[in-house]
């Protein structure tokens, strides 16, 4: 079978998406591990299947699987690039300006403002990604609430969980998909084991592969959990992500929305805040109806077509 692709990404974040309005393909989990592999595939970190909307005045469905072939309720900067596909392929109408629209997902609708460049092509979108969850058991983290956010709601702050290298603590957030954000305000104190040898105590030397994938499957999150390791400075947020069922990634925008909303909640800064990421910053504010919102580009990198009897 002959596919037509594009290949969109936001801030690195990458997928491979494909037209499925029809609804007529279901994809293995082998056919998406080769359509995501680097080597010998297109290369990502998921598959989006645009499919039709299922809420009355959505635009579309996101059905994003993750290059390991699992299913995902939400995915920050790929509901961006599902937005510019939209847009730039007249699926959703855009103004001079840019517009709104609306797209599905199986964590549930939601609502997006972009602007488009002169030829109406999609550049940057502002997506609301609802209410962060902190109930422990909707997250859902095997954990009781330890602190009290300003609103009433308990939540789960500096779970202690250990490892081989030693105890890292969580703060643990829902933006539709799970996240337990760990701030890393001593570097110093981590050990030797996980920075290559002789690389300076910093971030971005972390061995986040390492540490990340045993959290991921730490019994204390019954389905998995991304993993955000920050840092707060005068620049905003520092953060590297390990995402559930993908690995480290350049780039995601649950994670910064969920690390924005821990450090909001801990009082490491106020509600609204820039998120660095390995592959650029996103904006993200946390307003007073509850819903956090992410400001971020998405663009496109190519099409093609990809034949899947490879796979």
């Amino acid at each position: 079978m002959e596919l037509e692709f594009a290949k969109l990404d936001g801030l690195g974040n990458d997928f491979v998406f494909i037209d499925d309005r029809a609804r007529e393909l279901e994809l293995t989990d082998d056919e998406v591990r080769w359509l995501c592999d680097r080597h010998v595939g297109i290369g990502a970190d998921g598959v989006i299947l645009v499919r039709p909307p299922v809420s009355e005045g959505a635009a579309g469905y996101m059905h994003y699987i993750n290059s390991d072939g699992t299913l995902a309720q939400m995915c920050g900067n790929g509901v961006r690039c599902f937005a510019k596909y939209l847009v730039d392929r007249g699926i959703a109408p855009a103004g001079p300006e840019g517009g709104s629209l609306i797209a599905d997902t199986l964590a549930g609708p939601r609502a997006i403002d972009f602007s488009v460049d002169g030829e109406g092509r999609m550049t940057a979108a502002t997506v609301d990604m609802g209410a962060p969850v902190l109930d422990p058991a909707l997250i859902p983290v095997d954990a009781t609430a330890t602190a009290t956010a300003p609103f009433g709601a308990g939540y789960v702050r500096d779970l202690a969980l250990d490892s081989p290298w030693g105890p890292f603590t969580f703060t643990c957030v829902s933006m539709g998909n799970p996240h337990a954000v760990c701030f890393l305000d001593d570097l110093g104190a981590l050990p030797d084991a996980l920075f290559p040898t002789g690389a300076p105590r910093e971030l971005s030397a972390l061995d986040v592969d390492a540490v990340g994938s045993w959290f991921e499957a730490h019994p204390a999150f019954p389905e998995k959990v991304n993993v955000e390791f920050a840092q707060v400075g005068e620049d905003g947020i520092a953060m590297r992500v390990y995402e559930r069922g993908c690995g480290e990634t350049l780039a995601c925008g649950t994670g910064a929305c969920a690390t924005a909303v821990a450090a909001c909640l801990t009082g490491r800064t106020g509600c609204e805040s820039d998120v660095v990421l390995r592959g650029g910053v996103l904006r993200i504010r946390w307003d007073d109806d509850g819903h956090v919102r992410m400001t971020g580009p998405a663009t496109q990198s190519f099409t093609g077509t990809v034949s899947l009897e490879r796979a």
